[in-house]
């Protein structure tokens, strides 16, 4: 047969899609996957806006719209950025996009010519690992501390690269978030080696506790983009998101996206908006904030009482994610195979790495699962994980044992 594009010559489909198909399971309970939780999904509030749009403005909706974007979305959005962040954005520095799924493919597409260097966090989002390799980067990485990247290392890393990509906010996968301090030090580095800079903020409104931080794009908005999405404070099913840019990088985004699909939809805009209009988002967003706070704590709490001592775990303050870092040599690899046959399922870190480190790392998503599932579930990854430890005799009773053992 003809060949394919170079491009593809050794693309990966996405670990964690391929691990959702086993937690389609009912039986099995899954941190695997980043699924914000249903019972936050505005159900009745969407069924309201859906019925509105359609009455009052149905042909509009149905029809093919501007690349850039519904505009009073647009709006919407640059509002919340002057009111919640102290960012100036104008509406024009606003694309919508198809999911924050596609920004990083249209950024990519932009910026990215085969082997320019690509600075990623260690470890860093796999969508964004995946979105990027199709272009064939350089890729360098660069280690997170508590407090956001290496300083030493990133400024080594900035040295000649085209661009770097962060999300700053309790990152995906680690759940940790850059300092004040580190977001200043960073913008620094920026601007003294002259890259560019994309910022993944789709978990910034998600705070639970400490203080609330600006995007580093708002002290180095110049040759930046930032990235935010709908999903996470909406509902995911709409598939919207968007891009903050200025001048030439927003017109080539434009053209980016007149390529790829037009625009995105008319409906799914307008319906989010609507939502956004009529209905009261700072209790809506409070409400999600509340509920994944207590899911974080019930998982922190069942990871005290069950998982060895030896096992790191991160303490985010926002976001749906903690990591856990285990005793050296073991492979969360083989433990998640013990883990499936238990019925409890998770993300193997490797897959956030792109130098094949992370084997004794892992991520567990609490944001879909309430108190006691996080309990049951931890538990049945514990006893897992003791087993690993103790061996291999111990695993292979384990596993004839079952999963109540």
């Amino acid at each position: 047969m003809p060949q394919f594009a170079a491009r593809m010559q050794g693309a990966q489909r996405s670990f964690i899609r391929e691990i959702l198909k086993v937690t389609a399971d009912p039986s099995v309970i899954s941190f695997a996957g980043g699924l914000p939780n249903p019972a936050s999904f505005p159900v009745a509030e969407i069924a309201a806006a859906a019925q509105a749009v359609l009455a009052e403005s149905g042909a509009s909706a149905l029809q093919y719209s501007p690349t850039e974007g519904y505009k009073p979305l647009r709006e919407w959005i640059a509002r919340r950025y002057r009111q919640k962040k102290g960012m100036d954005v104008d509406p024009a520095d606003i694309l919508i996009t198809t999911g924050s799924q596609q920004a990083l493919d249209l950024a990519a597409k932009v910026l990215v010519d085969e082997g320019d260097p690509v600075v990623l966090e260690k470890p860093g989002y796999l969508g964004a690992i995946q979105a990027f390799s199709l272009y064939r980067p350089g890729w360098r990485s660069v280690p997170l501390r508590e407090d956001g990247p290496d300083l030493e290392a990133l400024d080594e890393a900035l040295a000649g690269a085209k661009l770097f990509y962060a999300v700053t906010s309790f990152q995906n996968p680690s759940g940790l978030t850059y300092s004040a301090a580190r977001r200043t030090a960073v913008a620094e580095l920026l601007r003294r080696h002259g890259c560019f800079f994309l910022e993944d903020d789709p978990y910034g409104e998600l705070r639970f506790s400490g203080a609330d931080l600006p995007p580093v794009y708002a002290q180095r908005p110049e040759n930046s983009l930032l990235l935010g999405t709908f999903s996470k404070i909406a509902a995911p099913g709409f598939r919207l998101g968007w891009i903050v840019a200025q001048g030439e990088i927003m017109e080539r985004l434009v053209i980016a996206k007149q390529a790829a699909d037009l625009h995105t939809g008319s409906l799914d805009q307008m319906l989010v908006h609507r939502f956004l209009r009529d209905n009261d988002f700072e209790a809506h967003v409070a409400r999600i904030r509340t509920l994944y706070g207590a899911q974080c704590r019930a998982m922190q709490a069942s990871i005290a009482r069950h998982f060895p001592k030896d096992v790191a775990v991160t303490r985010p303050e926002g976001g749906m994610f903690l990591w856990a870092t285990l005793p050296g040599g073991l492979s969360s690899l083989e433990l998640l195979k013990l883990a499936v046959a238990h019925k409890v399922a998770f993300v193997p870190g490797a897959a956030f790495f792109v130098d094949g480190s992370g084997e004794n790392t892992l991520r567990l998503n609490y944001s879909n699962a309430d108190a006691a599932t996080i309990d049951e579930g931890i538990r049945r990854l514990a006893r897992c994980l003791e087993a690993c430890l103790a061996g291999r005799d111990a695993v292979e009773t384990l596993l004839e044992r079952g999963c109540q053992a």
